[in-house]
């Protein structure tokens, strides 16, 4: 049964980030929101806690997963940034956004889609996932918390997704009741941005 931490969504509580964090590296999956409904996260180099995700998801092969980071200091280490595309998520970032680039070498295999070789890349505006992977050092592997049968719609309720995945979880983080619309989805690895899905960040910037 999985531990539920309420966390402060303004001011989160340093223990309970603390705690989150050692959960994370003893392989755990856990439960976190972002500004774009809850999502599922794990440690970017374990594979079992990312199969775990799978399962949950029922995901199918070759589903492009995202590296939640803190900032943009990242990036380079895990993908092909052009100028262009870098000033388009700086001005952009923390945000609504999932950016998808390509992936350098430095990112395992199985984290890319198989022919394109990318990696989703985002940097969300929510105090309680910049604490953990501030406290964590490293980006979160993540996927929005979209329930098999309910694509598209983010969970949002905290109690709700307690009830449903308590047991195949290790850790819920309750940081406050969110919207349900997932991110914007926007493609960066050619010339000319690609909107992959409309969400919750205005596409506005990248027309």
């Amino acid at each position: 049964m999985s531990q539920f931490f309420y966390i402060h969504p303004d001011n989160p509580q340093v223990r309970l980030i603390n705690q989150a964090v050692e959960i994370l590296r003893n392989g755990g999956v856990i439960v976190y929101p972002t500004d774009s409904g809850y999502a599922l996260g794990c440690m970017i180099g374990d594979k079992h806690a990312m199969d775990r995700i799978v399962q949950i998801r029922h995901l199918p092969e070759g589903h492009n997963f995202t590296l939640v980071c803190s900032d943009l200091s990242e990036l380079s280490n895990y993908a092909h940034v052009s100028n262009t595309a870098y000033r388009l998520i700086k001005n952009n970032t923390p945000g609504r956004y999932t950016f998808i680039l390509t992936a350098t070498k430095e990112l395992p295999h199985r984290l890319m889609t198989s022919k394109r070789k990318t990696i989703g890349i985002r940097v969300p505006d929510n105090q309680i996932a910049l604490d953990l992977l501030k406290a964590l050092g490293e980006p979160i592997l993540s996927c929005s918390l979209m329930l098999p049968n309910e694509e598209h719609i983010a969970q949002s309720d905290p109690e709700e997704i307690r009830e449903r995945l308590e047991h195949h979880i290790d850790l819920i983080i309750h940081g406050g009741y969110l919207g349900q619309e997932p991110t914007t989805v926007v493609d960066l690895t050619e010339d000319t941005p690609v909107i992959l899905r409309k969400g919750s960040g205005s596409i506005e910037p990248f027309n």
